[in-house]
């Protein structure tokens, strides 16, 4: 695993920005929420990302994966070395990290774009009218006269 590849990888998922913070850690986001970070400069944990809790449970088993400073509480896991997870499995795994971060985020941002337009037209193209209220017709024995 190298930056370049995960650089291709993150940023091959919708809405995927990438944004250096930190200092030297470059953060994969969708709509704002991070999903995935890696240091630019040498450091002891190469690549950080969200996983399931099953799947937290299962990788920090594994040599060179640990829980992930400041974030396992969050179900995240830290990778020490670049070739501790084949590139195929990484890159569902980040799949996996970005589906999960994608599904805390807010109704309206998770739906595709073509979505959201296809459903505005459809709403737009029914022709409705203004709604009509619940009108009772008043009768002469709920009118209150003045006396």
């Amino acid at each position: 695993m190298d930056v370049e590849w995960l650089r291709k990888v993150c940023l091959s998922l919708p809405h995927t920005t990438e944004q250096i913070q930190w200092g030297d850690d470059l953060l994969f986001k969708v709509h704002g929420k991070m999903f995935a970070i890696t240091p630019l400069e040498p450091a002891p944990i190469c690549l950080s990302f969200k996983c399931s809790d099953e799947a937290f449970a299962e990788l920090t088993e594994r040599p060179n994966i640990i829980p992930a400073p400041y974030l396992a509480r969050a179900k995240w896991v830290a990778m020490e070395k670049h070739d501790a997870i084949a590139r195929a499995e990484l890159t569902e795994l980040l799949r996996a990290s970005y589906k999960l971060v994608l599904a805390k985020l807010a109704k309206k941002l998770r739906e595709p774009v073509g979505e959201t337009n296809r459903k505005a037209m459809k709403t737009s193209s029914k022709g409705r009218g203004p709604k009509k209220r619940n009108m009772r017709k008043k009768t002469e024995g709920s009118r209150k006269t003045k006396q």
